[in-house]
C-alpha cells in the first residue's frame, strides 16, 4: 500500500493550512453554487400522476403532506427484480427518521419512488426495516418523464442531461448501452404553491451519490473510498470498483 508520507507535526500543519485554504475556497463556491440552484427557474407540473404507497393510491401533491417541498429519490427497482438496486438499498439503509423529521421541519418532505408494483416494495422495505415513504409509479410515465427508466419503446433515451448520441461523444454511453428497460438513478425536487406543483431541480448519475452519507465521510479519509478510479494510486489493499452498493 502506498500510505501517506510521514512528517513532522510542524510540516503535517503546514501542508493542512494550504489544504484548508482551498477547502474554504470551494465551501464558498458550493456556497454560490446552492445560490444558483435556487435562482433556477421552475416547471408546472400539468400531468396527473398516480402512485401506490401504504395508505392506497396517492398523487403527487399528497406526497408533499403539508409541506411545501418535496424530495424524491429515484429508487432503482425494475417490476421483474426480486430485489431493489444494491446500491439504492444501501444508500436508504442510511437513511434514518431523524433526517426525515429534520427535512420536515424545515418544510420539506421525503419519499422513494420505484417503478415496481406497490406489493414488491412493500415486502422489500418490510424485509429492510425501512420506515420513509416509498410509492410506485407502476403503470405511470413518472419513471419515463424523468429520465430514469430508460426504454426506446415508450420515450427516446436521455439521461443525465445527455441523448445517447451525446453519450457517445462524451465517452459515458455505459448509462444507455444495457438491455433495456434500464433503471437509473436519481433525485429530483418539487415545490407546491396552494394545489400546484412545479419541478424545480433533478440530478442523477454521480450527483446522486449524496444519499445515504458514507462516501462523503470516508472522502475525508487518508484511504479514501478505497476505489480504483481515486488518487493516489495503491491507497487500498484491493482497490474496489466504483460500485456504491458497499458489499465488499
Amino acid at each position: 500500500m502506498s500510505l501517506p508520507q510521514v512528517v513532522s507535526r510542524e510540516e503535517w500543519l503546514a501542508a493542512r493550512k494550504q489544504l484548508l485554504a482551498r477547502e474554504k475556497e470551494l465551501t464558498r463556491q458550493r456556497d454560490a453554487l446552492n445560490a444558483d440552484r435556487r435562482r433556477l427557474p421552475m416547471v408546472r407540473m400539468d400531468k396527473d400522476y398516480v402512485f401506490d404507497g401504504e395508505s392506497g393510491q396517492a398523487r403527487l401533491t399528497d406526497l408533499f403532506g403539508d409541506r411545501r417541498q418535496l424530495v424524491v429519490y429515484h429508487l432503482m427497482y425494475d417490476p421483474d427484480w426480486e430485489n431493489a438496486c444494491p446500491g439504492c438499498t444501501a444508500g436508504m439503509d442510511e437513511w434514518t427518521d431523524a433526517l426525515t423529521a429534520h427535512m420536515n421541519v424545515r418544510d420539506t418532505a421525503f419519499a422513494a419512488v420505484s417503478r415496481a408494483p406497490y406489493a414488491k416494495i412493500a415486502s422489500y422495505r418490510a424485509s429492510r426495516g425501512w420506515t420513509f415513504p416509498w410509492y410506485s409509479s407502476f403503470g405511470s410515465d413518472f419513471n419515463y418523464d424523468f429520465h430514469v427508466t430508460l426504454d426506446e419503446s415508450v420515450a427516446p433515451v436521455e439521461y443525465n442531461y445527455r441523448t445517447r448520441a451525446e453519450h457517445e461523444r462524451a465517452g459515458t454511453s455505459y448509462y444507455v448501452e444495457s438491455e433495456q428497460p434500464i433503471e437509473a438513478p436519481g433525485q429530483s425536487c418539487f415545490l407546491r404553491d396552494g394545489d400546484t406543483v412545479f419541478h424545480t431541480y433533478s440530478t442523477y448519475a454521480r450527483g446522486a451519490e449524496m444519499t445515504g452519507g458514507s462516501y462523503y465521510f470516508l472522502d475525508l479519509t487518508a484511504l479514501g473510498r478505497q476505489e480504483d478510479w481515486e488518487e493516489p494510486k495503491g491507497r487500498a489493499e484491493a482497490a474496489r470498483e466504483a460500485i456504491p452498493n458497499f458489499a465488499t
